[in-house]
């Protein structure tokens, strides 16, 4: 009776130190086991304004370090935002096609216009809804006018300035026929970046994609008639075509990053309420508003 207390005493101090290896490898890997953790596809939500790349670039990297994640799925859901954002999660993905065997496949949902559509063009694939809005394929840059409103005021600004194009966009008045030449310089030479892009990431010629270029956006169906898109179909299509190309199979398994509590602002469009309120602020002191690009649908 002894002798089987003392085997099962140590089977269970055995039990007890194979559990406590397998918990301590899961909390030194992240939680993952190799071996252990099943393959799937990561899924990369893009939604609302683009305004920052921070995110996205540290999921990204999270997963691309996953050796249980077969491929990777941009779940697309933004009517565009800031030209620099826009370009930096481009680049990344670039990197991802360049450096990494892994498919890599964009799904645009309910919109996916102006940056919302260029984040998607180093895909392999672009899966659209046929009624998706996307393309919006321009530049935009807009100052409010508020001149009238602070003559009515009695408001009257006094600037002091390096040079005769350092406050332009001022809200206090309106552009001169220099500062708009110097500005639509500027747009022209981002849209021509922008354009270039269409022509590499969809492999099209640049006279076609010039005509499609004029900010005018398109359904999904539209937008696969004219070669932006490569399929219609829903998520879980470009889901199970992401698992067909790597192997997994339909319905594979999935991974989503896990996203921080956001703000009402937030969900209705990405909105930073610290910079909008000193916006607002700099209107009213009638400071000079900073230009800005925009690969943003209107």
């Amino acid at each position: 009776m002894q002798r089987r207390t003392g085997i099962f005493g140590i089977v269970l101090l055995l039990v007890l130190f194979a559990s406590g290896a397998f918990l301590t490898a899961r909390l030194l890997l992240g939680g993952r086991v190799p071996g252990l953790t099943r393959q799937r596809v990561a899924v990369l939500p893009i939604v609302g304004i683009i305004d920052s790349e921070t995110r996205f670039v540290r999921e990204l990297q999270a997963f691309r370090d996953d050796p249980s994640v077969r491929a990777f799925v941009l779940e697309i859901r933004s009517p565009g935002g800031g030209v620099g954002a826009s370009q930096s999660i481009h680049a990344e993905l670039q990197r991802l096609r360049m450096e990494d065997d892994r498919p890599l496949i964009a799904w645009i949902g309910a919109i996916g216009a102006s940056g919302g559509y260029y984040v998607a063009l180093p895909a392999d694939s672009i899966f659209a809804l046929p009624g998706s809005i996307t393309g919006s394929i321009g530049v935009i840059m807009q100052f409010p006018n508020a001149e009238e409103l602070f003559r009515k005021v009695g408001v009257e600004l006094e600037v002091v300035k390096s040079g005769s194009l350092k406050d332009m966009g001022s809200p206090a008045r309106e552009l001169s026929d220099e500062e708009r030449q110097v500005l639509q310089g500027l747009v022209d030479d981002v849209w021509n970046q922008f354009v270039d892009a269409v022509v590499e990431g969809r492999n099209m010629g640049r006279a076609q994609v010039v005509e499609l270029a004029d900010g005018r956006v398109f359904s999904g169906e539209a937008a696969r008639q004219h070669g932006l898109v490569d399929r219609l179909g829903t998520l879980q299509d470009a889901l199970d075509a992401a698992g067909r190309m790597s192997g997994l199979g339909e319905r594979p398994r999935v991974v989503r990053p896990a996203r921080e509590t956001v703000s009402l602002l937030d969900l209705l469009g990405g909105v930073d309420e610290t910079r909008f309120a000193a916006w607002i602020q700099k209107l009213r002191s009638g400071a000079g508003a900073t230009p800005r690009l925009n690969y943003e649908w209107p």
